[in-house]
């Protein structure tokens, strides 16, 4: 069942989070832009209210919560409702699709990688930014769900469960970049990304679809 309740009900707390942490989310742009081709027609999974997708430069997306996709509709962003294991497209129509900080929350993420997989063209891309189960912001996370409007049923993974996820269910890693190195309140500009995992909390994956 779709974890909509913390975003239909919480849509102010969600927007200020970024607004508060100016910097950290600039960094994590940063890190996507190294990952997103600069050509193609892209699509975001779990679009949220548009935050990322419209500095990004994506007009569609896919969301269960109908309180984002309004958001997401003031900022000129497309989103249809559904979600990420049934996504409403067809086969083979984006050159790439992008999930940022969704995966925590599907019900199925092998079903919603494959469902990414049967809708990108031949070696399309896929695009994940996520939190590091195993980083200093990811375990503050765990360590406090029960207190998080968002995160209390929220399922975190690790960089290495993530490449295995992505590997069986068709995709091959291309590139891993990695920034939000400290904890949230030490970050006071903007972080350059760097390649690889396991010193940043954020990571962003770059996964070629293989037939």
């Amino acid at each position: 069942m779709p974890k909509t309740k913390p975003f239909d009900e919480n849509l102010i707390e969600y927007e200020q989070w970024f607004v508060d942490h100016f910097f950290v989310f600039q960094s994590e742009l940063n890190a996507l832009r190294k990952a997103i081709p600069p050509i193609g027609t892209g699509v975001e999974i779990g679009i949220g209210s548009g935050i990322f997708a419209l500095p990004l430069g994506i007009t569609e997306g896919v969301d269960p919560s109908l309180a984002v996709r309004k958001k997401a509709k003031e900022r000129g962003i497309y989103p249809m409702d559904g979600v990420a294991e049934k996504l409403p497209y067809p086969d083979k129509s984006y050159d790439f699709s992008l999930m940022v900080t969704t995966i925590c929350f599907v019900d199925d993420i092998m079903q919603s990688f494959k469902e990414v997989h049967r809708i990108l063209k031949k070696e399309g891309k896929f695009i994940i930014g996520f939190v590091d189960k195993n980083s200093t912001v990811g375990k503050n996370y765990l360590e406090n769900k029960n207190k998080s409007l968002f995160y209390k049923d929220a399922i975190f993974y690790s960089t290495k469960e993530v490449y295995r996820y992505l590997r069986v269910t068709g995709f091959k890693i291309d590139m891993t970049w990695q920034t939000v190195f400290g904890a949230l309140n030490e970050i006071v500009e903007v972080q350059e990304p760097k390649k690889g995992y396991g010193k940043g909390s954020f990571v962003a994956i770059k996964a070629s679809k293989h037939e």
